[in-house]
């Protein structure tokens, strides 16, 4: 049996250990109470037994047995323990709902206590009034106990202290405040072994980061702490809160939602931590486009609150459901008296979504021709500090540009579109990953459009195609960023390819678990990749970057009258100055679309005009049919013309018409440059009468053809042809190749193998590879060639220090990309234009493989006579007409880049 002394130490042990290891010490407890203790023994036992089940998420449980510690104390009638108990207990009936009975409890343990108790118990209380959301008296309490705990030398209390004030500060805004509190609480809690309150500390600090837009850095903290908690585990639902903002922040609302919807399933019956839950996952709903589950979730998150007296909470809940009220399409006035009440008891609170509920008013304002209200909900909207987090800044500026625009301020409205775009270049550029530069562009999407539309209202071609450039394809501005030997990445990709290539023909569930396990690893490690900022990548572009891209990267400069309007806050100088004197007599058609109608803007001998297409939807429509008929032809062996349907003539004079419209009558029989949306980017247009015979460059913007023509060929004119597995036309394909360049490097039969493929495309001056082509349109960057070991995916690309001069993907469907964003593509031509390509060839449909093979020699017999890519692609479909397939797959390749 324990000593009465043994007994003591043991108890004095609990404590700590249940906030740090929550299973050891209820295990601990039950021990010691196994051995019949003293009152003050026993009630700290309990105590800490239920500090333990708190933790792990069983609140109900939790009170009872503090319940019995509290008892315990009385009995030992000691005024210290039953301080500490009842702020115990105060605490956590808080954290149950229960905020009155709590704060009740927690006033009595600071009348009790003394000195340093006094400290712990006023802690307690500001975790309750931090629950309920008042904050400024929460931080009254925090700085006292920090100013007592620190003179007694507590130094775990004191790390709580500071763990809780910085949270407060980072609610409040003070993102420096608060990191310099957490640094200092993480520190303290390292030095005392505080194992789950440091994780706790890594999550906090996680929060700071996505405070300031770095959201790489987020996910990084965040992770972290999830493998804490799980080392001493914990499921901690906060964590998932957490994850759900930076998802969001991030584009990535699918991701959050599926990560709120199962946290809410798991959590068991904490009454205050299911209300949060239930919010994130409206919140999550209501960016996914879902609003009905949106309205369903915040409703039953306001209940909640409402029910636990949590005002602040309360408020926020019913702003998701007012958003998802709009979002379904309702309207009005009545609408519009909630949204603006809402938007005031925001400001009052000092929440972060004040902003966002001042601008939906705004715009219910507007719809109901209320210009005062609108002007001052909108004034309200653009109110921002200069430390607030860049899309922060940047839905500011879109409040500015919205009554700018209202007031008829012309240049007021343009000012502030382009001071939004420049924060959410910010926002981009701090992300190294191509996914979520491309997903960050869809926060500019409205800018973009209120700027678009007034040069529509103007009928300014000039303006039009300048604003159409400034938030075009910028994710493709600058290279990814990754570190230069990522070893885990490496060994990730290659288990992926290992992994695919034995599901090939195997059905197996066991390796299919582990290929999306694998793809959920390569991704997320993408996705933590820190970006480099404006500044540094700008010095990358000057350094690393721009050599591979010929020198052609350059500094963004200030909007001009002259120049309509350059990308004020980018990487690459667009000028219509200079796009002009580079075409010479090339022409340049680049399809804008304002309100759902498409616009062609031709740049031809230095005048520049804008021609009224017709509806985005009906070309799209054009689009998808002319394809499905390409894809029919790609799959007839024998020649001749397949029975029924319109012919490719007829179909291709409509697509041009649906995507051209009369800007087709100034083309003559010049060379073209085309620009079209990412919704037109898989269109076959070798298919438009009006291009057929022509040479045709297709780019996802104007800057990048600008771009890619200053690519310098390197001087090194190595060749690369590549065959991948089971293609037998392919074979015959590569191996002519292999006569028309005799110092050829030629990877077929077991050598074409990732690493080995990557390795020699690299720098290369021309690549060939013919092999089967994957388009994931689920996750486009795991679109992949199919190589000896398995599938080359665009996150293999990535990593070439310097894409091939020109490439030619002789494959099905390599030219495919998803759009995302505002008007971003990802796929695996589209990875190749940021690391220096200057020409690609490859396919937006399935291909004949033995038709394509005699188009394929042509090609390159035009290259070797000097011709550019897309005039080798031009001769050759003319030199191999007359087979329809044949045809079929020439009009099935187009010629990216310059």
């Amino acid at each position: 049996m324990p000593t009465a002394g043994g007994s003591a130490e043991a108890a004095e042990n609990l404590l700590p250990l249940a906030l740090s290891r929550p299973h050891d010490a209820i295990a601990s407890a039950r021990s010691l109470l196994a051995g019949a203790p003293a009152a003050v023994e026993a009630s700290i036992a309990h105590q800490a037994w239920g500090i333990s089940l708190r933790q792990l998420g069983d609140v109900t449980t939790a009170v009872r047995e503090l319940r019995t510690a509290l008892r315990l104390a009385e009995h030992s009638g000691r005024s210290e323990r039953q301080a500490d108990v009842l702020a115990t207990l105060g605490a956590t009936l808080g954290r149950a709902g229960r905020s009155r009975e709590g704060l009740a409890r927690l006033d009595r343990a600071v009348d009790l206590s003394r000195g340093a108790l006094t400290g712990r118990v006023l802690l307690r209380r500001a975790d309750v009034l931090l629950v309920l959301g008042r904050h400024r008296e929460a931080l009254d309490d925090l700085r006292a106990a920090i100013t007592r705990l620190r003179r007694s030398g507590d130094q775990v209390w004191e790390a709580r202290s500071r763990n809780y004030r910085g949270f407060i500060q980072l609610a409040l805004g003070a993102t420096l405040r608060a990191d310099a509190d957490f640094a200092v609480a993480e520190k303290l809690y390292a030095a005392t072994g505080q194992e789950f309150e440091y994780a706790e500390a890594r999550q906090n600090r996680g929060l700071v980061a996505y405070s300031r837009g770095d959201l790489p850095a987020a996910l990084r903290y965040l992770d972290e702490a999830g493998r804490r908690f799980a080392a001493v585990g914990v499921v901690w639902p906060d964590l998932a809160i957490d994850r759900c903002g930076v998802l969001l922040a991030a584009g990535l609302s699918t991701e959050a939602l599926a990560e709120m919807d199962q946290a809410v399933a798991a959590e068991g019956g904490t009454a205050t931590k299911r209300g949060e839950l239930l919010f994130a996952a409206a919140t999550a709903a209501l960016a996914a486009g879902d609003p009905a589950a949106a309205q369903e979730r915040a409703d039953r998150a306001r209940r909640l609150f409402s029910a636990q007296r949590r005002g602040w909470w309360s408020v926020r809940s019913s702003m998701v459901l007012l958003e998802a009220r709009y979002q379904s399409g309702e309207r009005g006035e009545r609408l519009l008296r909630r949204v603006s009440a809402v938007a005031g008891r925001l400001d009052t609170l000092g929440a972060s979504e004040a902003s966002a509920a001042h601008l939906l008013a705004g715009r219910l304002a507007l719809a109901e021709g209320r210009a005062r209200a609108a002007d001052r909900q909108l004034e309200l909207a653009g109110r921002h500090s200069k430390d607030a987090p860049p899309i922060a800044r940047s839905a500011a500026w879109l409040g500015k540009a919205l009554r700018a625009e209202a007031r008829s301020d012309v240049r007021g409205m343009l000012s502030a579109c382009g001071r939004g775009l420049d924060a959410l270049d910010e926002h981009r550029l701090a992300m190294g990953a191509t996914e979520l530069r491309a997903l960050a562009t869809g926060h500019g999407a409205e800018l973009a459009e209120l700027a678009l539309r007034d040069a529509l209202r103007r009928d300014d071609p000039r303006r039009l195609l300048s604003w159409g450039e400034r938030w075009r394809a910028t994710a493709l501005g600058v290279p990814p960023v990754r570190p230069p030997d990522d070893e885990q990445l490496v060994g990730e990709l290659a288990a992926l390819r290992d992994v695919v290539r034995r599901l090939d023909g195997s059905p197996d569930p066991s390796l299919e678990k582990e290929r999306r396990r694998l793809e959920k690893a390569v991704r997320d490690r993408v996705l933590r990749a820190q970006g480099s900022g404006l500044r540094g990548a700008a010095d990358g572009m000057k350094g690393g970057a721009a050599s591979r891209l010929g020198g052609a990267g350059a500094l963004g400069a200030k909007g001009t009258a002259a120049g309509g309007m350059m990308a004020t806050g980018g990487l690459l100088r667009f000028d219509v100055d200079e796009l002009v004197g580079a075409l010479g007599e090339t022409l340049l058609v680049e399809l804008v679309e304002v309100g759902g109608v498409l616009h062609a803007v031709v740049v031809r001998d230095g005048r520049i005009t804008r021609h009224e297409v017709g509806p985005l939807s009906a070309a799209a429509l054009e689009v998808e049919r002319s394809r499905f008929r390409l894809r029919r032809l790609a799959h007839t062996r024998a020649h001749g013309r397949p029975q029924g349907g319109p012919s490719l003539e007829v179909l291709g004079a409509r697509l041009g018409d649906a995507i051209l419209g009369s800007a087709q009558e100034l083309f003559g029989d010049r060379p073209v440059v085309m620009v079209p949306p990412g919704r037109l980017h898989a269109l076959p247009w070798g298919l438009v009468p009006a291009l057929a015979d022509r040479a045709v460059n297709v780019v996802p913007s104007a800057a990048t053809w600008l771009r890619a023509r200053q690519v310098r060929p390197p001087s090194d004119r190595r060749v690369v042809l590549v065959l991948g597995p089971g293609l037998s036309a392919g074979r015959a394909e590569v191996m002519q190749l292999a006569k028309q360049y005799p110092d050829a490097t030629v990877l077929a039969d077991g050598d074409a193998t990732a690493e080995k493929v990557l390795r020699e495309l690299d720098g290369a001056w021309i690549a060939h590879i013919a092999a089967h082509g994957t388009f994931r349109a689920d996750s486009p960057l795991f679109s992949s060639l199919r190589l000896d070991d398995g599938p080359l995916t665009v996150y293999d690309f990535e990593r070439l220090r310097r894409a091939p001069y020109r490439m030619v993907l002789s494959s099905c469907d390599s030219g495919l990309a998803k759009p995302v964003g505002a008007d971003e593509l990802l796929g695996l031509s589209s990875s190749l234009i940021p690391l220096g390509a200057a020409g690609i060839l490859a396919s937006v449909v399935p291909v004949n493989d033995p038709a394509t093979a005699p188009l394929m020699l042509a090609v390159h017999e035009n290259l070797q006579a000097g011709q550019s890519l897309a005039a080798a692609f031009a001769a050759a479909r003319l030199e191999t007409r007359g087979d329809p397939v044949a045809d079929a797959a020439g009009r099935s390749f187009v010629a990216l880049g310059a």
